[in-house]
């Protein structure tokens, strides 16, 4: 199911998150963050158009695709490549945030803790 039907290029780091967050070093990452945040990724241009949601719960330890029921600590927007490009540590989160190419909403303590470390590296065989 990768993908899940998903234009998005993120969609294929996402499901491999999934499968990072059962490991010893991604229970190991709930334990430590505990945080939930909520991913607004954009295919193309522009945020905000033809979004699709993912929520990263780093408390219960699960991606899941839609909107978060409850307030999550922490939503991002940001276009697929440039969510890619912060996830894989080639974009810097607070750059990215002042460049405009990330809008935050919620605390923004929570949203510090969202770095490329969070993140598996890319599988590469």
């Amino acid at each position: 199911m990768a993908g899940s039907g998903s234009s998005l290029k993120s969609a294929a780091l996402l499901e491999q998150m999934k499968s990072h967050l059962t490991t010893d070093a991604g229970k190991e990452l709930v334990k430590k963050t505990g945080l939930v945040y909520q991913l607004n990724i954009a295919p193309k241009q522009k945020m905000g158009v033809d979004e699709e949601i993912y929520v990263v719960d780093l408390k219960e330890g699960k991606v899941t695709q839609g909107a978060y029921k409850g307030k999550p600590d922490a939503s991002f927007s940001f276009k697929d490549d440039d969510f890619l490009a912060i996830a894989t540590g080639k974009m810097n989160p607070q750059i990215a945030f002042i460049r405009g190419a990330m809008k935050i909403k919620g605390s923004l303590s929570a949203a510090q803790k969202f770095t490329p470390d969070i993140f598996p590296k890319p599988s590469k065989l």
